[in-house]
């Protein structure tokens, strides 16, 4: 059996199995519906070979919008291994066959990107996840890139975090902190130029077939650079917001990227370091 079938038929395994978990969880509205997610990701990490190294930690505040730069479909396993967090994602995912269905499981908020009347809505079911106790990811690029470049951070959805103060009787303030996803080994091997869309799932790539290179490819090594948490108030600038989280998220990734473990000369004690995901807290 090849690599790339063990993985798919474990993986379905997995989603399988935990399946009644995660709709007992939705339907009783307990807190096995971010537990459940957040056990599929690390295992998912495990049998795929993604291995994580952490810089920084992640805000136990709470309510917390997290901002993050996006350049693969391997970053929602990444930061759903690490903790229970609940997505932000284009409306179109919601049909696509098996990832659309997996994303309503993990209760995704789906935004209608091409119809700016319906931001307000998104914006504030993400404040409602916010209240709810949920740490919301949010990739404000709009858009995945090629892993090097960081993208303009769009400001509108960040209203999110004024909505959930405006209807909260307990908050008078969202933790806001950026994170950076930089992808530094594909198959033991830097990830370069010639391996960028290995890992990077950008453009008109198919999901598919780049789907099935990861799972061949037997370990992705991923840097995650945590910022700093900054609360912020009513009367916050929601571009600002994005602006200093665009700049924190640029200047971390660049610093992965320049590390040993990125580097071709780099040696085997920085690649060490990372480890499989479900041994991260």
């Amino acid at each position: 059996m090849t690599r790339t079938a063990y993985v798919t038929i474990v993986m379905v395994f997995i989603a399988l199995l935990l399946l009644p978990f995660q709709a007992a969880g939705i339907l009783l509205n307990s807190r096995l519906q971010r537990i459940v997610p957040n056990l599929f990701h690390r295992a998912a990490c495990a049998v795929i070979g993604v291995r994580i190294t952490q810089i920084g930690e992640r805000t136990r505040e709470s309510p917390a919008l997290i901002l993050s730069n996006h350049a693969s479909w391997l970053d929602i396993i990444v930061l759903g291994a690490i903790a229970p967090v609940v997505f932000v994602a284009k409306s179109e995912v919601a049909n696509w066959p098996l990832f659309g269905w997996l994303a309503k499981l993990q209760r995704t908020v789906f935004v209608e990107r091409e119809r700016r009347h319906k931001t307000g809505d998104a914006a504030r079911a993400m404040g409602d996840r916010l209240l709810g106790g949920d740490a919301v990811v949010l990739f404000p690029e709009g858009t995945s890139s090629d892993g090097i470049r960081i993208l303009p951070f769009r400001s509108a959805l960040i209203g999110s975090a004024h909505h959930a103060i405006g209807d909260s009787t307990h908050h008078d303030r969202v933790t806001v902190q950026p994170v950076s996803l930089a992808y530094v080994r594909y198959g033991g091997v830097p990830v370069g130029r010639a391996l960028r869309d290995k890992v990077a799932w950008y453009g008109d790539v198919d999901l598919v077939p780049h789907l099935l290179g990861v799972f061949s490819s037997g370990a992705v090594d991923v840097t995650v650079s945590w910022g700093e948490p900054i609360g912020y108030g009513m009367t916050a600038n929601r571009k600002e917001i994005a602006r200093d989280a665009e700049n924190a998220v640029r200047r971390m990734t660049a610093r992965a990227l320049r590390s040993p473990a990125a580097q071709p000369s780099g040696t085997d004690e920085a690649t060490a370091s990372a480890v499989p995901a479900f041994e991260q807290t």
